[in-house]
Order: structure tokens, then C-alpha cells, then sequence
């Protein structure tokens, strides 16, 4: 119990720098997927179709679980589309559990990429 306390009080700490650092806090792990999507898209704020927010929203998913060893970045397309592969099968999770396992990672992603000291 005492890990996913952890992670909880981690995912909150999360948030508040979220919303400290772009004036609106993220609602949901959705919302911070987006966010890290656009990040590593690096091509700056702009409209983005519906299409393009589920391509960005994949974008983090597979960056954060890269920390696992699940995806590696394989490539960018002539657009600047990043483009990951598996490598490692997730394992087979009921939703609160992936949610934990994205989070965790999601975490882990600002402590490497902006230096978030949580």
C-alpha cells in the first residue's frame, strides 16, 4: 500500500506542476498523455485533428513505456511523426492496473526529460 500511496501523492505533485507551469491542470492521465504527445511531436502549439490528438496520445504512450523496455522509437516519418515499435509484450493488465503502470512511467518521464525532482 505504501508504493501506491507513493504514486498517488507523485501523480498529484505531477499535476500541480502541470498547472503551474501552463496555467491549466491536466484532468485526467488523457490529459497529460496529450501534453507529452505535443512534447516530443516538438513541433509547438497548433490545432490538431482529432486523428492527429489519438496519434499524439500513442506518441506517449509508447515514449513513457520506452522506460520499460516496451516500445523503442524507431524512427520519424517526412512529416516529423515519431514512429515506435514493440519490443517487449505488455503484460495482460486490467485497466486500473495499466493506468498504475502509465503513471508510473508518465512520472518517470518528467523526471528525465524536464528534471522534476518527485
Amino acid at each position: 500500500m505504501v508504493e501506491e500511496d507513493k504514486l498517488k501523492e507523485n501523480w498529484q505533485t505531477l499535476l500541480l506542476f502541470l498547472k503551474q507551469n501552463l496555467g491549466k491542470k491536466p484532468v485526467d492521465l488523457n490529459g497529460v498523455l496529450f501534453i507529452i504527445g505535443v512534447q516530443e511531436l516538438g513541433q509547438g502549439k497548433k490545432f490538431f485533428s482529432k486523428e492527429e490528438k489519438q496519434d499524439l496520445m500513442h506518441i506517449a504512450i509508447c515514449k513513457v513505456l520506452s522506460y520499460g523496455g516496451y516500445y523503442e522509437l524507431e524512427g520519424k516519418d517526412e512529416e516529423g511523426w515519431p514512429h515506435w515499435k514493440m519490443i517487449n509484450p505488455l503484460p495482460n493488465f486490467d485497466l486500473l492496473s495499466q493506468e498504475k503502470l502509465l503513471k508510473h512511467f508518465v512520472i518517470e518521464y518528467f523526471r528525465k526529460e524536464v528534471g522534476l525532482h518527485i
